[in-house]
């Protein structure tokens, strides 16, 4: 095969796989606005509750409706960010016949601070090159070719910048705390970025002394993708606002 067929190929595999990992991100987790449908007289009403919130003004509750007859009833406690929260809306559908509840376990919505796109695009930017680099400097493992330590050191520098300081930067500006992983807390996410950039370092300076050397490369290939499968924000910071007093 052309080596640049071949190269092109490779790093689409490494693209495609970091966005395996996205979506699965993005779908699972604490964070994931709860969805689901109930039935009321004859109909399915679907509903979005969101479970995270770190813009201007309220959050929103959607229910999508189209019977006219068919009402809502929204009880829960008023909250706006940052300064008061809510456990759960209790939401009552309907219509002259019956009525249905539209979820009965609370669904907790978590407010964050409002961070800097300027910020905040670039650590995302940089953490999602990290995991294409860091599938990349695997594949170069295991096939044993040539680039092992270029592909390692450009993983490592991207989860510097990206993790360990943009990553603490939106967490001040989400939280007001920089880190609140090991030895200071239990946030997962801080946690589990710490654990596969350790790993990382160390396959770096394996691959220093030895170009070739595979196998810290390969266990920090898999520890990355233990650690992503891993839903994002699980046990993640968060202000209990029952321990803040009102000014």
């Amino acid at each position: 095969m052309n080596p640049k067929l071949k190269s092109f190929l490779l790093w689409t595999f490494s693209v495609i796989f970091m966005m395996v990992f996205v979506v699965y991100q993005r779908l699972t987790g604490p964070t994931h606005p709860s969805r689901g449908k109930v039935e009321i007289a004859g109909e399915t009403v679907k509903y979005k509750l969101l479970r995270s919130w770190g813009n201007e003004g309220d959050a929103k509750i959607e229910v999508e409706v189209e019977d006219q007859n068919i009402n809502g009833i929204f009880k829960f406690r008023r909250f706006k960010s940052h300064d008061e929260w809510s456990e759960v809306p209790n939401i009552i559908l309907s219509n002259d016949n019956t009525s249905v509840t539209v979820r009965e376990e609370p669904v907790i919505l978590r407010f964050t601070g409002i961070v800097p796109k300027y910020i905040l695009y670039p650590h995302i930017l940089l953490m999602f090159l990290a995991m294409v680099f860091s599938i990349r400097a695997g594949i170069e493992a295991y096939y044993r070719r040539d680039n092992i330590f270029k592909f390692t050191q450009y993983t490592v520098i991207l989860f510097f910048l990206g993790g360990l300081i943009l990553g603490p930067i939106v967490q001040k500006y989400a939280f007001d705390a920089l880190w609140t992983g090991w030895p200071f807390g239990h946030d997962l996410t801080d946690n589990k970025t710490l654990v596969a950039f350790v790993f990382w370092v160390i396959a770096m300076f394996k691959t220093m002394k030895d170009k070739k050397h595979r196998t810290w490369v390969l266990i920090a290939t898999a520890a990355l993708i233990a650690v992503y499968l891993i839903p994002h924000s699980v046990l993640g910071s968060e202000i209990d606002f029952t321990q803040v007093q009102n000014k």
